[in-house]
């Protein structure tokens, strides 16, 4: 089964750009300048601006606007962080943190045009359990 998010951004088309570009994501759809579809392997994207009629763009009912940011994040492994980071600074992309080691590996915080976060990840621990594996004791 497919994963789907929606990021909120400010331009869909420089959201496209940088994902494609530097992320490896594809157009699945982009039917209005306000949204578009991509995806990477079975991780779909929704990228939608925010608008004041109709969609998933669409201001609450008590006026608030949806904006891009925060913190939650989409969390892409990658076999070569340094070298990831290395190509993303010469593209002058933009990071939100330093690397960080955790247990299971080392990640950064990747930001896309709109100020969303992407979380890079290289493992480096046997221990390291791969997203959709289940747990170690067998439960799905």
């Amino acid at each position: 089964m497919a994963a789907c998010f929606r990021y909120i951004v400010n331009d869909v088309d420089a959201a496209i750009g940088f994902y494609g570009q530097h992320l490896g994501f594809k157009v699945e759809m982009h039917p209005a300048p306000g949204f578009a579809e991509i995806s990477r392997g079975d991780m779909h994207l929704y990228l939608t601006k925010p608008s004041p009629g109709v969609g998933g763009g669409a201001a609450m009912k008590s006026g608030e606007q949806q904006v891009p940011g925060g913190w939650n994040r989409i969390h892409l492994v990658v076999d070569d962080l340094d070298g990831t980071i290395a190509g993303l600074k010469a593209a002058n992309c933009r990071f939100r943190s330093d690397v960080v080691q955790g247990t299971g590996g080392k990640q950064i915080l990747l930001e896309d045009p709109s100020g969303n976060l992407v979380e890079l990840f290289q493992v480096n621990s046997p221990a390291y359990r791969a997203p959709g594996s289940g747990s170690k004791a067998g439960i799905a």
